[in-house]
């Protein structure tokens, strides 16, 4: 028999459930709200203690009114942060499976895509599909079976809540750890992630792309793509992430193909330059660009030929140019870092990009980066400095040693034009030189491996001669 005390707390709580069977909203509001402020952090012996071993009865309304509900909003959040009471708590796994039984991530992800469900809820169910992802590989597993990698990023990209964002990728991080069957559709998610519009979304991608490459392993086609576009951004902590991801991603087998995407960014091709027409917006859209109120952004901006000092003009070859002092920042980041990587890039022609970028009097970053990337390899290299010389004449080029960062602000528009339609071909005059004079004036010595490496490059470029 049960004694007086039992029977006591077993009325309290078949009493409370029958209160909370017969509130309307708003008493559940209430009721939700005493039960989140007197419980939060509670332990499941805790609970059941509370509920005198019958706090299941209590989850199963909780998780019941959820589905019933989720769609109108209708006390939508404090739904979300009560159940996580239960999940959340220690020795919990019981509450869990109970979750999960009655659909409980599909509901968590289909809450993720309604447009009418506030951001605060979408917060609180990304935090439920984290408690459930940490709860072990099967409940990672059971998420990515329901179609969850591509709901996450989705809401990922469209979510304006910067702080939400974090959350999505802090379950992403989550994800893509111990989950060895379904890692890789994680890693194309990131990849897929990057286009999108929304710039935290972009930085917190490439950040757990970054965590999730050396875990992978092996890297995609499409990242390559991918990530050079992303040099297009405006954003600098998007830039900063880019670039630090293409400094892990030439230790996979991308570095040629990414090195030479590169330098390629740094001559726009004749094709994309000649689409290039001006477009008058007005300071509003211009808002909209990120292009005021942010000093690292007024070189995109140019006086409009109108009478209106309110209407600034932005070109459609903006984000080309930003691309293009990008590229010779990154290229600058890879050659002062490795000097094979240096080497390799010679092969490329960089040389002759980035003094084409210098003479791209349209954007001065684009000249302030490239002249400072180049100084890199004249210092590093005498057959560069000695091409360099002779393509700027003495005069330029005194002026280039004595101030490369400030170079662009000193030079004229016939300098200009000299550095833009330069033919330097460092690698051609490697390869008439020789592979002996290459390899041991330019380069020192290094290890066979190393050497047979080099001269694959020497080899491709003199079929393209």
């Amino acid at each position: 028999m049960t004694s007086i005390k039992e029977q006591a707390a077993i009325s309290r709580l078949l009493s409370f459930l029958q209160e909370w069977d017969n509130a309307g909203k708003v008493a559940r509001s209430h009721i939700l709200d005493k039960f989140i402020e007197t419980n939060q952090g509670k332990t499941a012996p805790e609970l059941e203690q509370e509920f005198s071993q019958g706090a299941s009865l209590f989850l199963v309304r909780l998780t019941t009114s959820l589905r019933i509900t989720y769609m109108t909003d209708s006390c939508l959040e404090k739904l979300l942060r009560s159940i996580g009471i239960f999940l959340s708590a220690v020795s919990s796994n019981r509450y869990l499976i109970e979750f999960l039984e009655v659909g409980g991530v599909l509901t968590l992800l289909e809450i993720l895509g309604l447009e009418k469900i506030k951001e605060e809820a979408k917060k609180e169910s990304v935090k439920l599909l984290q408690v459930i992802a940490n709860s072990g590989r099967t409940y990672k597993e059971l998420i990515c079976e329901s179609y969850g990698v591509r709901s996450i990023a989705e809401f990922l990209a469209k979510s304006k809540s910067e702080e939400t964002q974090e959350e999505v990728q802090v379950l992403l991080d989550s994800l893509v750890h111990g989950n060895p069957k379904y890692q890789n559709q994680v890693y194309k998610g990131l990849i897929a992630l990057l286009p999108c519009e929304s710039p935290k979304a972009q930085q917190l991608s490439l950040q757990t792309l970054r965590t999730a490459q050396p875990i992978i392993g092996t890297t995609h086609p499409s990242i390559v793509d991918c990530v050079l576009k992303v040099l297009g951004t405006m954003h600098l902590e998007v830039q900063y992430e880019a670039i630090e991801l293409i400094k892990d991603l030439v230790g996979y087998d991308v570095r040629q193909a990414l090195l030479k995407g590169l330098v390629a960014l740094l001559i726009p091709s004749v094709k994309e330059t000649s689409k290039l027409q001006a477009k008058i917006l007005s300071g509003k859209d211009l808002l909209k660009w990120g292009c005021l109120g942010h000093g690292r952004a007024v070189s995109c901006l140019t006086a409009a030929p109108s009478s209106d000092p309110s209407v600034l003009q932005l070109t459609p070859s903006l984000p080309m140019f930003l691309q293009q002092a990008a590229a010779a920042k990154a290229i600058g980041v890879l050659a002062r870092n490795d000097m094979s990587i240096a080497e390799e890039l010679l092969y490329l022609r960089v040389v002759r990009g980035l003094m084409a970028a210098m003479g791209n009097t349209d954007h001065s970053n684009s000249q302030r980066l490239a002249s400072l990337t180049l100084e890199c390899f004249v210092q590093m290299f005498p057959l560069v400095a000695e091409h360099v010389r002779k393509c700027m004449g003495e005069e330029l080029y005194q002026l280039f040693l004595s101030n490369a960062e400030d170079l662009y602000m000193k030079i004229d528009s016939i300098q200009a034009d000299i550095l833009a339609a330069n033919t330097v071909n460092v690698t051609k005059a490697l390869c008439l030189h020789g592979s002996s004079y290459s390899m041991n004036t330019l380069y020192g010595s290094r290890d066979s491996a190393q050497m047979a490496y080099l001269t694959h490059f020497e080899e491709d470029v003199e079929s393209k001669e």
